[in-house]
């Protein structure tokens, strides 16, 4: 039960100009860089790169989502698409606009009243791109698969699936050892391979499934061409190709201002900014940036295998640095200064998923911070600004990692803001790995957002400190909120499972071991004349980028 939430998304050409298009925003010295940009459309007509837009016979888009896709295999049996995008391969069931699970590959489904038993009826007359007819024997194959070689994906925990068994053609039953009210999210996640044409090399680039889309070509760290599933069950998707490019968020957006893109994320930095054709879009998530606060005094500690870390915080350690920096600093003033203005202030995860806490307080409550500070003893008795316990100043580092742009500038927005305090923040940018040797020590800005609730299970369970990378790395340790999250686990149907969740939240709220901050949207800037389908979009997970494509088949080019 032990994951990691956090993928790394690494931009790899070079940066070209942004002074093709563009206002407010626009770097009056960034240089033109003709060659990057022509490195997307240089090719053949016949290897379908980004050019093949203006090609009258077929028509496709260009779209850059990042590079997350190209980053880890293809193959569902290793965990890709783990948050559930129809688009070449399937789940059994799928998350809705309001997060809630409707069929996608199964038609119903029921859970005996022990929650032992999970029996999935399936959609007839259903075909893999390949032509084969997509039966409980592929879902079996699928299920079996994964618990074997669990090691591959650590996004499908099937470590309480005991067995899993075909009743019939189209009839699936789910045996558990124990209850396991995360299984349904599971079931969500893992997508379903061909049992007769499953080729562990092939499906790294070139997967089969029952989608409405296809792989036709892969090009490593260049472009992925999707082409109609004509084997696809539903409704044939309005657009005949859509062409997935890697390249730089800088030169897709040159790209997308000299016309050749259809679709290009952006971070905060672009969205003053104009593209003629192109509007900008602003999308829901559930994806929220949070920085960690260290629960403990500094100290080592050992890991379950004995293995030593350092490990502690002697500033945020007192619940009223945590408590007071939570209430008093000015959320909306940060979203202002770190992203224009985009997103939304948390205080913690958000309420468009059904598990999660909508426990609220006001922020900006200066006075009232301060009289918590005052009375912990903190003081600024040397009239430097910043406070002091005996020889203790309150100070701290705040990491910003990954070479991400959009957490280092809210790392120093937050510096800024919470100065009226008299607490000091130094913000260092740093790699994942230092962030990782530090991250028991030294607060950092995580982004945290799935449908799953096991995520809670990640960052506040008292056996997952030292245990796996970016798990609890708070050291929050609490009988009662371990107590509601077990409970949670093992209970029998979903209504109670949340309810046990949200107690969990509220125990561990009331400690203040993360500092939300902001419910960030994603923005994306799209042709006018593509309908990308807003209706249909589910609010997006943690991971700017990839979540857009989550209703392709739902796509319209006008």
């Amino acid at each position: 039960m032990k994951r990691r939430f956090l993928s790394i998304m690494l931009a790899v050409m070079l940066a070209s100009s942004l002074a093709a298009c563009g206002n407010s925003g626009s770097d009056a010295n960034s240089k033109s860089n003709k060659s990057a940009s022509e490195d997307v459309a240089k090719d053949s007509s016949d290897s379908q790169k980004a050019d093949s837009k203006n090609d009258d016979s077929d028509e496709s888009i260009n779209i850059y989502i990042g590079n997350g896709v190209f980053d880890s295999s293809m193959d569902p049996v290793k965990g890709f698409m783990s948050y559930g995008y129809p688009f070449v391969n399937e789940a059994l069931i799928q998350a809705d606009v309001n997060s809630n699970y409707v069929a996608d590959l199964a038609t119903d489904w029921s859970v005996s009243d022990d929650a032992l038993k999970y029996t999935f009826n399936l959609k007839k007359d259903v075909k893999f791109s390949d032509g084969s007819d997509f039966t409980a024997e592929d879902v079996v194959f699928t299920y079996n698969k994964v618990k074997e070689n669990q090691a591959n994906n650590e996004n499908a925990d099937l470590s309480r699936l005991s067995k899993v068994e075909a009743l019939d053609d189209y009839t699936v039953e789910f045996t558990l050892d124990k209850p396991y009210s995360p299984f349904i999210d599971i079931v969500a996640q893992l997508q379903i391979v061909p049992s007769d044409a499953y080729d562990e090399q092939k499906f790294e680039t070139a997967p089969i499934g029952t989608g409405a889309y296809k792989v036709a070509q892969y090009d490593a760290n260049q472009q992925i061409i999707l082409t109609i599933n004509e084997n696809y069950w539903g409704e044939t998707p309005d657009i005949e190709q859509v062409n997935i490019i890697s390249m730089s968020q800088d030169t897709a957006y040159s790209n997308a201002c000299s016309g050749q893109m259809d679709v290009v994320m952006v971070t905060s930095t672009y969205i003053n900014e104009e593209i003629e054709g192109m509007k900008l879009h602003k999308l829901e998530t559930m994806d929220v940036r949070n920085i960690s606060l260290p629960t403990l005094t500094k100290q080592k500690k050992s890991d379950s295998k004995g293995k030593e870390y350092e490990v502690g915080n002697d500033v945020t350690s007192d619940l009223a640095v945590r408590k007071a920096i939570s209430i008093g600093i000015n959320r909306q003033e940060i979203i202002n200064a770190a992203f224009n203005g985009e997103g939304v202030p948390a205080v913690n995860f958000t309420d468009n998923l059904p598990w999660a806490s909508t426990d609220d307080y006001e922020d900006n409550q200066v006075d009232e911070a301060k009289k918590i500070l005052e009375e912990a003893g903190w003081k600024d008795s040397d009239g430097d600004g910043i406070r002091e316990k005996g020889d203790l100043k309150c100070a701290f580092e705040v990491i910003a990692p990954g070479n991400d742009e959009d957490r280092y500038k809210l790392a120093t927005a937050f510096a800024e803001n919470v100065k009226e305090l008299g607490v000091e923040v130094k913000v260092r940018n740093e790699s994942w790995d230092v962030a990782v040797e530090e991250e028991n020590t030294t607060p950092i800005v995580w982004g945290w957002g799935q449908y799953s609730p096991t995520v809670l299970y990640s960052l506040f369970d008292s056996e997952m400190f030292l245990e796996a990378q970016y798990a609890n790395v708070s050291g929050l340790t609490s009988k009662e909120c371990d107590e509601a999250i077990e409970k949670a686990f093992n209970a029998t149907n979903l209504d109670d499972a949340y309810a046990a969740w949200k107690e969990a939240q509220k125990i561990s709220d009331a400690q203040y071991p993360y500092l939300y901050l902001v419910n960030i949207e994603h923005s994306y800037f799209i042709n006018e004349n593509l309908d990308i389908s807003e209706d249909t979009q589910i609010p997006h997970p943690h991971g700017h980028g990839t979540p857009i494509i989550c209703n392709l088949k739902d796509w319209v080019l006008n």
